[in-house]
């Protein structure tokens, strides 16, 4: 036989004799391998315990030691033994490349192993080799590449695009989760899209509002007549508010105080508010229909529960200034809310009692109101600001009867100045306003002037005015509203600390002192000339509960109704709503 002969033979021995030797020993121990490759790229401890795809923990050191030796005693067959090339660290990295991607091995043989070719593996080797190196290089471009990866497992070409796709889906997968758990968010749409709000619903708030009177006739002039102490609840109401279908706000208020008996058939509880309002209007801003304040007058269309006195001033309520009647009004402001102004028309004078009127001359009055802030503390939400206005009011009168009179700022009791009533056919009043909030401090104040077309002889000339000093001994201050139910006006007054007596410890509310100077002057009436002054205090258990106290010195001339007279009267009330 030719030695080309004899190598052959050789070669085919070889090759039967690998063949027949048992393939199992050889793959457990390339998981031992596997393992110990990921151990050099993954810096793992070799005395952990790793699981195996049989899902046996096996001890990964004595596992690699033990399965070598097998291998070492079964591929020596007949004398001869199967040349492995070394065994570097990046050829075991290559041996778990290709187990990665195998089925689970069992560590029994359950059917005969197929013939191994050794010139394969060989082949196979050198390609891992090549793709270890490659791998070398990318390792040590940065840490975001590591054993295990789905990129350790590619070409190199492979590799960029799977980490590219990886880690757009990761980082689209986190962009999910964050969104999660931050909760939905509305998107704001653009200032010229359309929100859809024609399937909403309306929200409505319940309240109410009770006040409860004490007064007292401390001393009066002889010639007055009816100056009698009384207790009443001043207001007694239930309160509806609403809002909804995005723009609109309604608010229904009905008393139940007591109020003068009536024979007429449509008499009812009286109704002081009722009204809806559609907001955000283009170019109008909110417009509103039903029962309300007039626009006009800073103190008139402040709230009743965020006046600071038992009652308006002499000039204001039922005087200069129309309480709530029954028209439409629009408001506006500016983006700043710096400047606010509204206008209105209204049925004149409808009982609030009775609602309804049969005559062909309804009557109107007609109103126009302006304010600016030509100073305002943002910083500190309006605790330091200058408030001016102008208002006008026109009236048409109903009955082409005029009259003005006014009790001494109480709700019950004779009217010290009355003009009685006077042939006319209507009267406009114009106003001027203003007020200061210098942190406890605020003082407010408004002037009026009203022209009387007088039947028989022609205009004549009325007017009025107040002004009122108010003090927290607290530090409190004035809470004022930019753009408010009504348009610019006060609102509800809040304590530091609300009044509590609890064990250890106490809250003592808010203490505010006041004092009020204001006049009516009917002297081209003939009737006279009424002033009045008025010292007090409140004291805030809460934003909404107060306990109030007024000394009134009222005082008029000989022109009034009891001629030369004063009084003096002091009133106390309980006051709180919800």
């Amino acid at each position: 036989m030719s030695t080309t002969e004899t190598s052959k033979s050789d070669v085919s021995e070889n090759r039967r004799g690998v063949s027949d030797v048992e393939i199992d020993p050889i793959k457990d121990s390339l998981e031992g391998l596997r393992y110990g490759a990921l151990q050099i790229m993954g810096g793992t401890d070799a005395t952990l315990f790793v699981a195996f795809p049989t899902g046996k923990p096996e001890d990964a050191s004595r596992i690699k030691e033990d399965r070598m030796t097998q291998v070492r005693k079964q591929t020596a067959v007949e004398g001869r033994r199967l040349r492995l090339p070394t065994i570097t660290n990046w050829h075991l990295l290559g041996a778990i490349v290709v187990l990665w991607m195998a089925p689970p091995l069992s560590l029994e043989a359950q059917t005969p192993p197929p013939p191994v070719d050794a010139e394969a593996i060989y082949r196979r080797l050198e390609q891992q080799d090549a793709e270890i190196q490659w791998l070398r290089t990318r390792l040590s471009a940065g840490p975001g590449w590591a054993a295990g990866s789905p990129e350790f497992l590619a070409t190199p070409a492979e590799s960029t695009s799977a980490a590219t796709a990886e880690f757009n889906e990761l980082r689209s997968r986190v962009d999910a989760i964050e969104k999660a758990q931050a909760g939905p968010k509305a998107d704001k749409p653009a200032a010229d899209d359309w929100v859809g709000v024609s399937r909403e619903k309306w929200t409505v708030k319940l309240g109410g509002h009770v006040q409860l009177d004490q007064i007292l006739w401390a001393q009066a002039s002889p010639q007055i007549d009816g100056d009698q102490n009384y207790v009443a609840f001043r207001r007694l109401r239930l309160v509806a508010d609403g809002t909804g279908y995005g723009v609109y706000d309604f608010r229904l208020q009905m008393t139940l105080e007591p109020g003068s008996e009536s024979t007429d058939p449509f008499y009812t509880a009286a109704v002081k508010d009722a009204y809806l309002s559609m907001n955000e209007i283009p170019g109008i801003g909110r417009m509103r229909i039903g029962n309300f304040f007039v626009p006009f007058s800073l103190e008139q269309v402040t709230n009743d529960t965020n006046n600071i006195f038992l009652e308006r001033s002499i000039p204001t309520q039922g005087i200069f200034a129309a309480d709530r009647e029954i028209g439409m009004a629009i408001y506006n402001c500016t983006p700043d809310r710096n400047m606010t102004w509204a206008v209105g028309m209204f049925f004149d004078n409808i009982s609030d009692n009775v609602k309804v009127r049969f005559d062909d001359n309804q009557g109107c009055r007609v109103s126009g109101r302006l304010t600016w802030l030509p100073y305002y503390d943002e910083p500190s939400n309006g605790r330091y600001l200058i408030h001016t206005g102008v208002g006008v009011l026109y009236t048409d009168d109903h009955d082409d009867l005029a009259r003005f009179r006014a009790r001494p700022q109480i709700n019950q009791g004779p009217f010290l100045i009355d003009s009685g009533g006077l042939p006319a056919d209507s009267y406009t009043t114009g106003n001027i306003e203003g007020a200061i909030v210098w942190g406890p401090v605020t003082v407010q104040s408004e002037a009026f002037l009203s022209s009387v077309h007088l039947d028989a002889v022609g205009p004549a000339t009325i007017g009025g005015a107040y002004v009122h000093l108010s003090y927290f001994v607290t530090g409190e201050n004035r809470i004022y509203e930019r753009f408010g139910q009504h348009g610019a006006q006060f609102g509800r007054n809040v304590p530091f600390m609300n009044f509590l007596l609890f064990p250890g410890g106490a809250g003592w509310g808010a203490w505010e002192f006041k004092t009020r100077w204001s006049n009516l002057n009917l002297n081209n009436l003939d009737a006279g000339d009424y002033s009045d002054l008025t010292v007090g205090f409140n004291w805030y258990w809460s934003d909404r509960t107060r306990v109030m106290c007024d000394w009134i010195h009222p005082v008029t001339t000989a022109g009034a109704r009891f001629g030369a007279a004063h009084a003096d009267n002091i009133g106390m009330r309980f006051d709180f709503n919800w």
